[in-house]
């Protein structure tokens, strides 16, 4: 049987199901499918950056997500059984006006797909399980996908949301260039684990002759411990229950029988990967399937989420709002570079040679050098086009409250109302809260939102 729908997303991590998610909201109709039967059970991806919590904000999720989670616990360093020091992973941040998340928000990916699965069924849009896309053929007019159970499904645009083994990236043949981050193969898992407090991410320095690291971190909102070691290079990775429990025993003062359940484990050797292209015809790449992270710095899961946001705008325009393709030009323009210097950024923090700080939270990305990027001021203040816009008060209004929703927004601050993080001007926020357009008047805006379907803009 052949299917019609606007876009088909491949694949239902964090990505696809916040571009269903931004799809469904603009009234588009997309279809995400899922090779496997149900959601990704593991905590892997579990930190939530605060670049991130803005976009769940604007999508409804941030409740959901606070409260199924927690801040990060303080590491606590552990030799011969007794306790030696505090390690914190984040440099600390306070909530500013601008920035009202401060710190990354744990969360075990498993939940987080949760929630956004229920918030894309909430708004009408579907996830197709068990269904496994094996092949395609595209022409001037759409995709044709075809499924391993033999059925084929005919769709304007596909994105390829598969992850880090991309099915659709090999077989539009597009290659990644990368590195090994480190050759040592890693195990992580998510456990039960008695005698470990719960306020600490426990950290055991490497001892005896493999010479590995173990954390164990509970995973908030849950009774689960996340278990994460290293391997010597060649060595073997045992995932049974009876593999996990030997592994914490040699390494930490924990006993065997301590380690009572494994729910989830899986193993891997960290690597950085940047996908030659993020786009062929009607078919594009995010997520892990366009790039690919080292754990280090929780960069892989979040970088993924604003591809989707990136993303998702921009195909409710062409569909829905009748403004021109060439807009989807810009989906790689803008995020590639991003995806890059975050990829820069994750293996720079495996290796030692950053801290966890402000550059993680994502909160400095933006698109000052994109096409979409009309700054017209002669003296820009602080804010300029392509940068992210910050929350604050304008008038008694807060700005992430007024920028909520699939549409664009017309700012307008004066001398006597400008928040100090804007100055003065006049700014038109894309939908998905970076600034398009800056002037010190309106004077020359029209024909950029005529262009970009904003003549709607809510106004503020």
């Amino acid at each position: 049987m052949t299917a019609q729908v606007d876009v088909l997303v491949v694949g239902a991590g964090p990505c696809g199901l916040t571009l269903g998610i931004d799809l469904a909201r603009r009234g588009v109709d997309a279809l995400v499918v899922e090779r496997a039967e149900g959601l990704f059970p593991g905590s892997r991806g579990k930190g939530i950056q605060p670049r991130t919590l803005e976009v769940f904000d604007d999508l409804g999720v941030l409740d959901a997500i606070r409260a199924a989670g927690g801040p990060y616990p303080v590491g606590m360093i552990w030799q011969d059984g007794r306790r030696t020091g505090e390690h914190r992973m984040f440099d600390p941040a306070e909530p500013t006006e601008d920035a009202p998340y401060d710190e990354p928000w744990m969360v075990p990916q498993w939940r987080t797909q949760q929630i956004l699965l229920a918030r894309l069924e909430e708004l009408g849009g579907r996830v197709a399980f068990g269904r496994e896309a094996v092949g395609l053929t595209q022409d001037e007019d759409g995709v044709t996908v075809r499924f391993a159970s033999g059925d084929v499904l005919r769709a304007g645009y596909v994105v390829a949301a598969d992850g880090g083994r991309s099915a659709v990236r090999r077989t539009l043949g597009i290659g990644m260039t990368g590195e090994t981050v480190d050759p040592s193969p890693m195990l992580v898992a998510d456990v039960r684990v008695t005698g470990l407090d719960r306020d600490n991410w426990h950290m055991f320095p490497p001892r005896g002759e493999d010479g590995g690291f173990l954390a164990i971190c509970p995973l908030a909102g849950t009774e689960d411990f996340q278990v994460a070691a290293a391997f010597p290079e060649g060595a073997p990775v045992d995932l049974s229950l009876e593999g996990v429990r030997k592994l914490v025993a040699a390494r930490s003062h924990l006993a065997p029988e301590e380690v009572t359940e494994v729910r989830w484990a899986s193993d891997f050797r960290p690597r950085a990967a940047l996908a030659d292209r993020f786009r062929e015809g009607r078919v594009f790449l995010a997520g892990d399937a366009a790039h690919i992270h080292s754990p280090a710095g929780g960069q892989g899961l979040n970088t993924s989420v604003q591809d989707a946001y990136n993303l998702g705008w921009k195909l409710g325009a062409v569909l829905r709002d009748g403004v021109p393709a060439s807009l989807l030009d810009t989906y790689e323009e803008e995020r590639r570079p991003n995806a890059a210097r975050m990829l820069d950024l994750s293996t720079s923090v495996h290796r030692g040679e950053t801290r966890r700080g402000g550059a993680t939270r994502q909160l400095g990305l933006g698109y000052r050098d994109s096409s979409l990027s009309d700054e017209t001021r002669r003296s820009p203040g602080p804010v300029r086009a392509g940068d992210r816009a910050p929350d604050g008060k304008v008038r008694g209004v807060r700005l992430f409250d007024a920028f909520r929703g699939p549409h664009w927004t017309l700012l307008t601050t004066r001398p006597d109302t400008a928040p100090e993080q804007y100055g003065t001007g006049v700014f038109l926020i894309r939908p998905d809260g970076y600034v398009g357009w800056a002037g010190e008047t309106t004077d020359g805006l029209a024909p950029y939102a005529r262009r970009l379907g904003a003549e709607g803009a809510s106004v503020l």
